[in-house]
């Protein structure tokens, strides 16, 4: 633990011993009545190297290719997304939540002017408050049949990326840079803070890259000599776009058409996507069980029931008898077979913590039909209880 730790791991990102033990999920279940296939951050270390702009086009430029297209404005105290859309209308709701306003091509945004009875009104709120609002876009918000969701979020490395990676399942980030040299230490941040959550970086994008003449044709590096390729090199990334200062695209954000803007710098990041949108995430799920039903002891189980899902969807399933029941060996078999999650009604602690360090997810607490309860772990609504098997953790009953 470390010598400034104030106790308050959700908003710490280290792993320290005392957090292994904790084993805390601080993530968030998305609202039952939404549905979105992918995930997408878009992270600066610092502001004012158009953030928001490379959000916005890069919604655009999902929803030409025929995604549906959505972004979550994370950045409540500096929110421009609406303005850049031309929204003027607010956000409406009912008793299942409330509903993202659509653009004039139909792409889904919420964000906190979008709740503000005046746009100009600052939104003078303590950190907690700010990350609290966020995870409410995610859990209260009605996100329908989203293909790509884009999260603005703020620069830097504080407490609300930090809340957006922990709570809520990114599936990459963009990192967006500009061509000053101290953007190198800037950027370095970001990329170190996301390897450290575990979130996989699509690449970077470098905003006001250059300036193209209009009279000559010419490029000129108005914010000096490019460091991109630089610093995609030091952190073995991929340089997904360099974006020019053009007129025309402050223009469009002025007057809210950011959606009519003319270019094809982010082809090449539509490609990436879409192939992500075509990968098949294929995970393998095991089910401590008596037959068909899971049962109370992992330990004690008579069959696991495996199962194969790719996108959510049981594509495959098996039942294999107990191998054998002796302390750490069934994390280690299960590991071997490939298996990502393990459901069971309860489990002792030093199988849990096997389980953990292979980076195998645990579900203890379920009941039931095996397959109920894998279709509901995949469609998110199957959580684990933290139940540990008491009566036997000290008797390497439970598979400790």
């Amino acid at each position: 633990m470390s010598e400034n730790c104030n106790q308050n791991c959700s908003s710490c990102a280290e792993d320290c011993a005392e957090r292994k033990e904790q084993k805390t999920d601080f993530s968030e279940k998305l609202n039952e009545m939404s549905s979105i296939k992918k995930v997408i951050g878009v992270v600066s270390g610092k502001g004012g190297v158009g953030k928001s702009l490379v959000t916005s086009m890069l919604a655009v430029t999902m929803n030409r290719m025929g995604y549906h297209s959505a972004i979550l404005d994370a950045d409540i105290t500096g929110p421009s997304i609406p303005k850049a859309f031309g929204i003027k209308k607010k956000a409406k709701g009912n008793e299942f939540g409330l509903f993202p306003v659509k653009s004039k091509t139909g792409i889904d945004i919420m964000s906190v002017n979008l709740l503000l009875e005046n746009d100009t009104d600052p939104v003078v709120w303590r950190g907690p408050i700010i990350a609290g609002t966020v995870k409410q876009f995610w859990t209260d918000v009605i996100w329908s049949d989203v293909d790509f969701m884009f999260i603005d979020m703020p620069p830097g490395t504080g407490d609300v990326p930090l809340t957006v990676f922990q709570s809520i399942a990114v599936d990459g980030i963009i990192v967006v840079t500009s061509p000053q040299e101290l953007v190198s230490m800037i950027v370095s941040k970001a990329v170190k803070m996301a390897e450290m959550m575990n979130i996989p970086i699509i690449g970077l994008v470098e905003n006001m890259s250059y300036f193209t003449c209009p009279d000559n044709g010419k490029d000129y590096h108005i914010f000096g000599d490019s460091h991109i390729e630089e610093i995609a090199d030091n952190h073995n990334l991929k340089v997904l776009a360099k974006l020019p200062i053009d007129p025309k695209i402050s223009a469009a954000c002025d007057k809210g058409m950011i959606e009519l803007f003319d270019g094809n710098w982010f082809d090449p990041v539509a490609k990436i996507l879409a192939e992500k949108m075509e990968e098949k995430e294929t995970i393998k799920i095991a089910v401590a069980s008596e037959k068909e039903i899971v049962t109370e002891h992992f330990g004690h189980c008579i069959n696991f029931n495996i199962f194969e899902a790719d996108n959510g969807q049981i594509t495959k399933s098996n039942s294999i008898p107990n191998p054998g029941h002796k302390p750490g060996f069934l994390p280690n078999f299960l590991n071997d077979m490939g298996v990502n999650v393990i459901i069971s009604g309860g489990m002792g602690e030093g199988a849990i913590d096997i389980f953990h360090e292979k980076g195998i997810e645990v579900i203890v607490g379920a009941s039931g039909n095996a397959k109920d309860a894998v279709n509901a772990y995949l469609k998110g609504t199957l959580k684990s209880t933290g139940s540990v098997c008491r009566e036997h953790q000290h008797h390497d009953e439970c598979g400790e």
